[in-house]
């Protein structure tokens, strides 16, 4: 299972495909390295954040390419569907993997067969914030007041089928709480409305919403993660503020397409290891929000499909489908 800085679980003895047999290298040519955002966002912030460390170690110019729309998939769409040589990589969050996956099944491509899994880079815990007067000032408060206001309350979210919206939908399912679903066209606008005090919760990432909590302008209740983050320490998880069980970080992980060389993954992941492990990388990763993760490429395979799984669940148990 996936935890905040490391892998373990039942792939954890499968050893890295031989990286002896058919031999492949890089082509000696710039690197696409595919965000399916635009520039400034998370994941664009984290790409390049790794992407100088990635190319020296693979001795290639690594270029951070933004394809930006419909929350990461076209950039996944096009991944999918690209040579095979080493040229095209990308960074995806399990918003377009498998979030996207449990909630779409006319997705143009398949999370579990058109990508091969290197390597995991981190996860951004979300916070559950909510506005500065909603009278409930941590997690069992907000749950008693939503249980006792069935429909009352409104939770924001950055878009329908989106990581935030399925923290909501995971507090609402574990909580046993109806509230009701506003979908917004970001994390911006929802935050937005949530200060104005439209809105009565959000989960938002960590490094966006965080800023806003120092600030005075909304409440943090809890964050989404197993573990707190090292960039929020004081902020309880939602697991040990009142809803066991919760968790719904947003994850990012490197992917080539199907069908690369068990050589051209293996030597990809060494680069993004090595990188991540830089204590330089580390503290930038932490003045994002993010921690670290770390794993071999079978298991970062099998915590996709872990994730996959859960959500599917999820889905499936709340009526959710986007299309």
């Amino acid at each position: 299972m996936l935890t905040r800085r490391a892998l373990a679980g039942g792939l954890a003895a499968l050893p890295f495909a031989d990286i002896h047999a058919q031999e492949v290298d890089f082509p000696d040519r710039p690197l696409r390295f595919v965000v399916g955002f635009p520039p400034g966002g998370p994941n664009d912030l984290l790409a390049r954040v790794v992407a100088p460390g990635i190319g020296e170690r693979l001795k290639r110019s690594v270029v951070v390419e933004n394809r930006a729309g419909a929350n990461g998939e076209i950039a996944a769409a096009s991944v999918a569907k690209a040579p095979t040589d080493g040229s095209v990589f990308m960074l995806a969050s399990n918003g377009s993997t498998t979030v996207a996956a449990a909630l779409n099944r006319n997705l143009p491509y398949d999370a579990r067969t058109d990508f091969a899994a290197v390597a995991p880079v981190g996860i951004n815990p979300m916070l559950l914030v909510v506005r500065n007067d909603l009278p409930a000032r941590d997690v069992a408060e907000l749950l008693a007041l939503a249980r006792a206001q069935p429909g009352k309350l409104n939770g924001a979210s950055a878009g329908a089928g989106g990581a935030t919206h399925l923290a909501l939908e995971l507090f609402k399912a574990l909580g046993k709480v109806d509230i009701v679903h506003v979908p917004y066209k970001g994390g911006g606008p929802a935050m937005a409305d949530l200060m104005a005090g439209l809105v009565d919760v959000y989960f938002g990432g960590l490094s966006t919403a965080l800023p806003h909590v120092k600030a005075g302008k909304m409440r943090a209740l809890g964050q989404t993660s197993t573990t707190r983050s090292a960039a929020a320490p004081d902020i309880p998880t939602i697991a040990e503020a009142g809803l066991p069980g919760y968790e719904a970080a947003i994850s990012y992980g490197i992917f080539l397409p199907a069908g690369a060389a068990p050589s051209l993954v293996n030597r990809l992941h060494a680069a993004v290891d090595a990188t991540i492990r830089s204590p330089d990388v580390a503290r930038k990763f932490t003045e994002l929000g993010a921690d670290p993760q770390f794993g071999t490429p079978p298991e970062f395979a099998a915590y996709v499909a872990a994730d996959l799984a859960k959500w599917a669940a999820l889905a499936k148990q709340a009526g959710l489908k986007v299309e």
